[in-house]
Order: structure tokens, then sequence, then C-alpha cells
């Protein structure tokens, strides 16, 4: 079932981000790339969270791991010591850098950068999400101080 779903939200994510990078920036193609990617992820995040913290499926207990949760490194090494716990991670971070790259985009379509000045971005936030956001937030902030912080 893991490795099923571990497929599924990449290929999710994948078809969105080829959207966002390549297709024209129509209403449409915001929507199909905020609900069909940013909030098809999400759910499956949200149902997966729930399962598996809820203990319905795969649970995290692993000798010497201590308890899964939040409240200290161990805990979520605990986490991350199962299928489901792994998934639930990576969907997370598929759901939020798809929505920061989004983001990006829109801003910088916004601010009249051209989409092959935004590739890079796009593509940094696509692989190494919080990088390309920092990159962004650089370039991006004398256009806005110029556009009065819009």
């Amino acid at each position: 079932m893991w490795p099923a779903l571990f497929g599924f939200t990449n290929l999710v994510a994948m078809a969105a981000w080829v959207v966002l990078a390549f297709f024209p920036r129509k209403p449409l193609a915001h929507s199909v790339i905020l609900f069909l990617g940013v909030g098809l992820l999400c759910l499956v995040y949200a149902a997966c969270f729930a399962a598996v913290l809820g203990g319905l499926v795969d649970p995290v207990s692993q000798p010497g791991a201590g308890q899964p949760g939040f409240g200290s490194i161990a805990a979520v090494q605990a986490l991350f010591q199962s299928q489901g716990g792994t998934v639930i991670g990576w969907t997370h971070y598929l759901a939020f850098d798809l929505f920061t790259g989004l983001w990006i985009a829109r801003d910088a379509d916004a601010k009249g950068f051209s989409r092959l000045v935004q590739l890079p971005f796009l593509l940094s936030t696509f692989l190494a999400g919080p990088i390309g956001l920092l990159a962004w937030l650089a370039v991006r902030e004398r256009r806005a101080r110029a556009a009065g912080r819009g």
C-alpha cells in the first residue's frame, strides 16, 4: 500500500510542477495546481496522518525508537522508521514545496519576471524547497521595493 501511495503522490506532484513550469498560467492552470495538486496532496497527507498516528495502520512502534510524535528528535525519528511515516513526511514536503512554487510563480508573474528567469527558482524549490524560496525572496526584494512592497 505505502509504495503505491508514495508513487501516486510523486506522480501528482510531478504533474503539477510540469503544469506550473511549462503551461500558460491561466486561471484553469492555477486551479489545477492548487486543487488537484496541492489540495489532493494535503488530503492524502491528512488521511494518512490520521490513520498512522491514530494507530489504524502501520504502527510506528519500533524497538527502542520511543513514542512517535513531535516532542523530541527520537519521537520524530520513530515516525520515519515506518513506510507510513515516511510517506506522510514526503507528502508534507511535496505539498508545501508545490504551494511555495505556485506562490513564487504568481509573485514573479505579478512583478514582471520572465518565465525563463523563474525556472531556476522553481527548479530549486522543487529540489530543495527552502533554498529556492530563500533565493526567490532575495531576488524579488528589489522589484518589490520598486513596486511599493506589493
